[in-house]
């Protein structure tokens, strides 16, 4: 059993995604690498996302199939493992909403129940 209480740790990934996204309103794709406050910023939010999906249990990740669980975790060991070399490109994507690799405010949403299986 996890350690942790699944639907708060959803519902924390859910305002991070949301905080992610509407962090990106407003800037371009170069702003991802001329701006080290918004690109710290962005990292952190998918680190904390990535992190917060760790935690999910097996369980409640079975339940929610429409959550790419492994790509988000992979993701985030990515970007943070190798911060040296940051694909800008694919944390643009993730905060921007159009990354199939991370999950939208809508899949991680009580389109489906966010309650424990």
């Amino acid at each position: 059993m996890s350690r942790h209480d699944d639907t708060n740790t959803l519902r924390q990934m859910l305002d991070h995604v949301e905080e992610a996204v509407a962090l990106s309103k407003g800037h371009k794709r170069e702003d991802i690498e001329t701006d080290r406050v918004f690109f710290l910023a962005t990292l952190k939010l998918v680190e904390i996302v990535g992190e917060a999906a760790t935690r999910i249990s097996e369980p409640m990740q079975a339940a929610h199939p429409e959550i790419p669980w492994r790509e988000i975790i992979g993701t985030r060991n990515h970007l943070i493992h190798g911060y040296d070399a940051v694909d800008y490109s694919i944390l643009w994507d993730i905060v921007t909403g159009t990354s199939c690799r991370w999950p939208s405010s809508s899949r991680l949403s009580c389109q489906n129940n966010l309650d424990a299986p």
